[in-house]
């Protein structure tokens, strides 16, 4: 490559959740989409980027093969970010199921995070910040 300046459209840190209080704060907001094979939970995080956390058991197989879903899924994240909405935390659960391609996980990621990231907005204004809702007193 010579002289342009290319994006990277690699994984780096600052787009993953690491630390156990990072998934516990995305569990805690409580939106969660289905769909089948994975199961993806979102919280706003009030960044201008997106980061993943993977939750995978061992319900998911042996070794080898969570491994490899956390791979694909990785990559359908790394490959999908221009269509997911910046400005979630994401964490998925993998959930044990027959080998998917990388365009199901892709399709099936970008439509869960386009669903959370509406109801996450839905949700924002539902809470008041001035001080005179019910949650003030409470």
């Amino acid at each position: 490559m010579t002289g342009g300046t290319r994006r990277s459209a690699t994984h780096r840190r600052a787009r993953r959740l690491a630390h156990d209080l990072q998934f516990k704060a995305v569990y805690a907001a409580r939106l969660r989409r289905d769909a089948g094979f994975i199961v993806v939970h979102a919280a706003p995080n009030g960044l201008g980027r997106t980061r993943l956390g993977l939750a995978v058991g061992r319900r998911a197989g042996n070794a080898v093969r969570r491994n490899r879903l956390k791979r694909l899924i990785r990559e359908a994240f790394r490959l999908s970010r221009a269509e997911i909405e910046p400005g979630l935390d994401v964490v998925v659960s993998v959930r044990a199921h027959e080998p998917k391609s990388l365009a199901d996980y892709r399709t099936a990621l970008v439509r869960e995070c386009a669903a959370l990231s509406a109801a996450a907005r839905d949700r924002a204004p539902a809470r008041p910040t001035d001080g005179s809702g019910p949650a003030a007193g409470a």
